[in-house]
């Protein structure tokens, strides 16, 4: 018998399968397309759906989980008297962290006992889900809930990641480009590649001429960065792009020997944001710092 519940939330962009694989409990997030409100699914082929529309000129609305949404989802699953440990999206880029810890406060009045651990894993997309897959291994192999919550709290900066996309209007939509930067980068094939710094907030760190030539960057710094690449899983996820994803994949596993390459699709909360034609890998390396990549 488990000894605590994991939790997290649809934008940690690990499949529902993969969840139910590993018993980890997902709050399914919602979006609006055209006035219409839709929930995740976590299903890949809604995924692509979902980007299709993007490409046919959709602008999807996302909103970040409130206090009343946390209360609702945690209630039946504190009546089985159990320690929760929730991993979140981080605080640099949503205020969800912050609500789910509001909510943990509120739901003491209704379970003096309540054990609720809620983890800030300054991660977006499957950098969280991560972490949670490493929250139910902790799980299974006989740790309590706070002792999965001190780990978490004490590795996450090791989650590396590293995105990149040669689409830029979806990424000036959301605010991470100007319109000038849009049209100029568009015009040279500029291609941005992005990271999370240590407190979770998304950056760009360098701008590259041609994907071809982005992809040959990524690779230095993984180089870089990476420890023990063959004895994790590393992760690929993408917005719509397999093939490509793939191919990205497959050249880092061949060249830093990764034990395993998993390959999963960046789902509404995220793609919202960056649209279709992004990918990034997420692996386990040297500590994220507090500006960002600086090169060395």
């Amino acid at each position: 018998m488990s000894s605590f519940i994991v939790c997290t939330d649809s934008g940690c962009d690990l499949s529902i399968h993969v969840l139910e694989e590993h018993s980890i409990v997902p709050i399914r997030l919602k979006y609006e397309i055209d006035g219409q409100v839709y929930q995740d699914t976590m299903l890949p082929e809604d995924c692509h759906l979902f980007y299709e529309k993007m490409r046919a000129g959709a602008v999807p609305k996302t909103s970040q989980l409130n206090i009343v949404d946390f209360m609702d989802f945690w209630r039946p699953l504190l009546a089985e008297k159990k320690p929760i440990v929730h991993i979140s999206l981080g605080s640099g880029v949503s205020g969800t962290w912050r609500n789910g810890c509001l909510a943990a406060e509120e739901l003491k009045q209704e379970f003096p006992d309540a054990e609720i651990h809620m983890v800030d894993s300054t991660l977006c997309s499957v950098g969280y889900g991560m972490l949670a897959l490493k929250a139910a291994e902790l799980r299974d192999g006989g740790a309590t809930a706070a002792e999965c919550a001190a780990w978490l709290e004490a590795n996450k900066a090791a989650v590396n990641t590293w995105y990149t996309t040669d689409e830029l209007k979806y990424l000036y939509r959301s605010g991470r480009v100007s319109r000038a930067g849009m049209i100029v980068g568009t015009a040279l094939s500029i291609c941005p590649i992005l990271n999370l710094d240590r407190e979770g907030h998304l950056l760009v760190q360098e701008k590259v001429r041609g994907l071809k030539k982005t992809v040959h960057r990524i690779h230095e710094i993984v180089g870089a960065r990476v420890l023990n690449a063959g004895e994790q899983t590393a992760w690929i996820c993408h917005s719509d792009i397999p093939e490509q994803a793939r191919e990205f994949g497959e050249g880092l596993k061949a060249e830093f020997g990764f034990g395993e390459m998993r390959y999963t699709n960046i789902g509404p909360t995220i793609g919202s944001n960056c649209g279709p034609g992004l990918m990034a890998v997420f692996f386990w390396g040297r500590d994220r710092d507090m500006t960002g990549y600086r090169g060395e």
